[in-house]
């Protein structure tokens, strides 16, 4: 059984109608953008985030655009049913917890749509749990919130998409950065312990992990 981020902040879905929300599809590997384009002949919201990178070859360095979140697609539906979103070619499941889809929100997908689209250059990045959480000011980044890291003498803000364990930097001046407001992003107590939550499984066509 594979496992989501258990601390992720997450929301289920109940059977009554709900808005359009985003949600984490699981797809054959390198086929991200063959379902994506699937998905999006179908009538679906779809994001693929993408970035540039150079590969090395035998002859020559290639630059190739290649998914931010290897593996992963980013929907935006009602539900993933069964018939419709899971049905697609290349997709193999949707993560959630308890065989249920888990909703990423709306802020994490629009700070990594920020992101790709400000033209800077981007790396992946080890998901971090602690640190000062901050919101850049000014520049092409405006608004974007994350958690402010250093490598060396360079300063870069980490956008997460918690429910993947997955998150993206982009390298920033220090002197547009600012404190977050500080609302419900933690995940310690005072005491500094972990709060439990339930374990994540994704969940396939079928309703099985």
């Amino acid at each position: 059984m594979s496992s989501a981020n258990p601390h992720a902040r997450t929301q289920f879905i109940s059977p009554v109608l709900q808005p359009h929300r985003w949600f984490a599809l699981t797809v054959k590997p390198n086929h991200e953008k063959a379902a994506a384009q699937s998905l999006e002949c179908k009538g679906w919201e779809v994001f693929l985030p993408l970035y540039r990178a150079r590969r090395r070859w035998s002859d020559r360095i290639k630059e190739l655009e290649l998914p931010l979140f290897a593996g992963y697609v980013f929907c935006r539906c009602v539900r993933p049913d069964r018939a419709g979103v899971l049905a697609t070619p290349a997709v193999t499941s949707v993560v959630g917890f308890g065989h249920r889809p888990a909703v990423i929100p709306d802020a994490e997908i629009e700070s990594v749509r920020t992101l790709v689209a400000s033209g800077l250059p981007l790396n992946l990045w080890p998901l971090l749990r602690v640190g000062e959480r901050v919101r850049i000011e000014a520049g092409p980044l405006a608004g974007v919130e994350g958690t402010l890291t250093q490598l060396k003498d360079a300063w870069r803000v980490v956008v997460s998409v918690e429910l993947l364990q997955r998150s993206v930097a982009a390298e920033v001046e220090r002197s547009v950065v600012g404190r977050a407001n500080p609302v419900a992003h933690g995940r310690q107590g005072r005491d500094g312990s972990k709060h439990a939550t339930p374990q994540a499984a994704r969940t396939g066509p079928g309703g099985q992990s």
